[in-house]
């Protein structure tokens, strides 16, 4: 790993430090954190905020467009991984003026879920919060299961209409109207040429051979449509743009915004090739180019590739995109910037930002957890591995950082606590540690079983089997996952219904083992695992794998086994 950083835990926190001390005058930090940022000049009475958020590592992405005629605010998370709900919610507050929020962001299933949550907490404190979801990438789904793609660099366009219409004052319902009419007219479709290597887990997240690219590549990594042989430019654009052309209309007489886009260590001069070619076959086919953007809009790290987009335009459309915006990353027409604040007084505001660290507690099974907790550092690689053969590699980070951060928060809280808040502190903890679609599950389920928890009692049997199959139930509810589906629930329920047969904990070990090996075989068909189609048969679940390992150390450490902690 090559890369100008210092601690690779850091990299997040530091390079947002930067971004405030260098632009002051357009952002500010609304958290102690600094997770959530804000354009300076919002909230603004009549203007529908809108709040966007996602990983880090894919700058000027999420972050970027947060200006004058873009996005209000943004909740920053980890590098790939979703920001917490906390995050959101913070984020959401600080720019609520009277006309509600749009949030606008990728359909990413951690982002969905710390989403959705924060949309219940703005509901409940009266804020009206409306979501329309970026899935413009064609290679991820297919079109019947459209609603599933992931949200790629399109968005950037979506964005522009979005918040153009907001800042002309244009009411919620209005806002949500004209951006989810810019979403569906927009599709997306990129190449990947080399991988990019995560900070934290110094690996590639993929591997192609010499002379190889890979169509369809996603922004984490997610393995494509097809792999083979590096093509020319021309013959990779003519790829996109009859992929794209199978979906929008690009007959004579239409009109349409294009995006082409670099993920990172793409050359400028390679993305204007690709744009050569394309403004030909359009022109050539009558087809008018009313916007255009070529550069890196959406990159990830150092990922070499490119992606092309394309939104199909209407007037309205049209006339949005060429309204004046402006952030730190982005500037078009005349957008004014906000006021003058210097960096130490930016710095000093964010000090005094909301505070959304997590607060947590304990109880019994405090020093069980307190003992296999710091173990499951020893299966990071392992976890790494198998959820880079699948999604984006992050999940040995998750479950590695997540259980540290549970361990914390339970050392720090009273030793006869409850198991209601034992549950409690565990989700809020594992949620909020490394907000990834697993993390926000797992804590997401945990919560749902401390809410069903008696006040004041220890957990036994029956109600430790409630809280596996409630934290399951609640799994399936968000992630929309059933029973076979190859997720974390085909490991869950072979747990709890070995428990309610009587078995003990290395019964439970051994029906986790058993389901692990059985769905090893199965089509994946949720997440980023389920965009891999049949090529995830013989790959085992990396979730299903986490909580295996788990009771793996939960049997060793009633054993007395297992050694010191990793």
């Amino acid at each position: 790993m090559r890369k100008i950083i210092n601690d690779p835990q850091s990299f997040v926190d530091e390079t947002l430090e930067g971004i405030l001390l260098a632009h002051p005058d357009e952002l500010r930090a609304v958290t102690a954190d600094r997770r959530a940022l804000a354009r300076t000049d919002a909230p603004a009475p009549g203007r529908v905020g809108i709040v966007t958020g996602g990983g880090s590592g894919h700058l000027p992405f999420f972050l970027g467009y947060v200006g004058r005629g873009l996005c209000s605010a943004v909740a920053v998370g980890n590098v790939f991984s979703s920001p917490s709900s906390a995050q959101i919610h913070a984020a959401s507050v600080a720019v609520h003026s009277d006309s509600g929020l749009l949030y606008l962001y990728g359909n990413y299933g951690g982002d969905v879920l710390n989403f959705d949550i924060a949309a219940e907490r703005c509901r409940a404190e009266g804020i009206e919060v409306r979501t329309v979801l970026g899935a413009d990438d064609i290679q991820s789904a297919p079109s019947e299961r459209a609603e599933s793609r992931r949200g790629v660099a399109g968005l950037v366009l979506v964005y522009k209409v979005a918040g153009a219409m907001a800042d002309r004052g244009a009411s919620l319902a209005e806002v949500e109207r004209v951006t989810r009419k810019a979403a569906d007219s927009t599709r997306t479709m990129g190449v990947g040429l080399s991988p990019t290597v995560l900070p934290a887990a110094g690996e590639e997240t993929f591997t192609l051979d010499e002379g190889e690219m890979e169509i369809g590549v996603g922004i984490h990594g997610e393995r494509g449509s097809h792999r083979g042989p590096l093509e020319t430019a021309d013959a990779i654009t003519d790829r996109f743009l009859v992929e794209i052309g199978t979906e929008l209309d690009l007959s004579e007489g239409r009109r349409v915004a294009v995006l082409v886009n670099g993920l990172g260590s793409t050359p400028l001069e390679e993305l204007y090739v690709i744009y050569r070619r394309v403004h030909h076959a359009l022109t050539d086919a009558g087809v008018t180019i009313g916007y255009r953007l070529i550069g890196e809009y959406v990159t990830s790290l150092e990922m070499a590739g490119a992606s092309l987009s394309i939104m199909q335009l209407d007037d309205e459309l049209e006339e949005l995109l060429h309204d004046p915006a402006g952030s730190p990353f982005f500037r078009q027409g005349a957008a004014p910037v906000g006021d003058v604040r210097t960096a130490e007084t930016a710095l000093d505001d964010d000090a005094a930002a909301v505070d959304v660290t997590v607060a947590g507690s304990a109880s019994e099974a405090r020093d069980l957890l307190l003992t296999v907790l710091p173990r499951m550092q020893r299966h990071r690689e392992e976890l790494r591995a198998l959820d880079a053969a699948l999604g984006d590699g992050d999940l040995g980070v998750t479950v590695a950082v997540g259980s540290a951060a549970v361990a914390d928060a339970l050392q720090q809280l009273p030793d006869d606590l409850d198991a209601r808040s034992v549950l409690r502190a565990s989700g809020d903890a594992f949620a909020a540690a490394n907000p990834s679609t697993f993390a926000a599950l797992i804590g997401s389920g945990l919560l749902a079983a401390a809410e069903q928890a008696p006040v004041g009692e220890h957990l036994d049997r029956a109600g430790l089997i409630d809280v596996v199959r409630t934290v399951a139930a609640r799994i399936g509810a968000q992630g929309g996952a059933v029973r076979g589906d190859k997720t974390v629930i085909d490991v869950l329920l072979p747990i709890a219904e070995a428990l309610d047969a009587g078995a003990d904990a290395a019964g439970a070990s051994r029906a986790a083992l058993a389901a692990v090996t059985e769905s090893t075989g199965w089509q994946s068909r949720r997440g980023r695992a389920g965009w891999q189609q049949e090529r995830s048969v013989g790959h085992a679940d990396p979730g299903s794998v986490a909580v295996m390992r788990f009771v793996e150390e939960i049997v060793r450490a009633q054993d007395g086994t297992g050694g010191p902690e990793a």
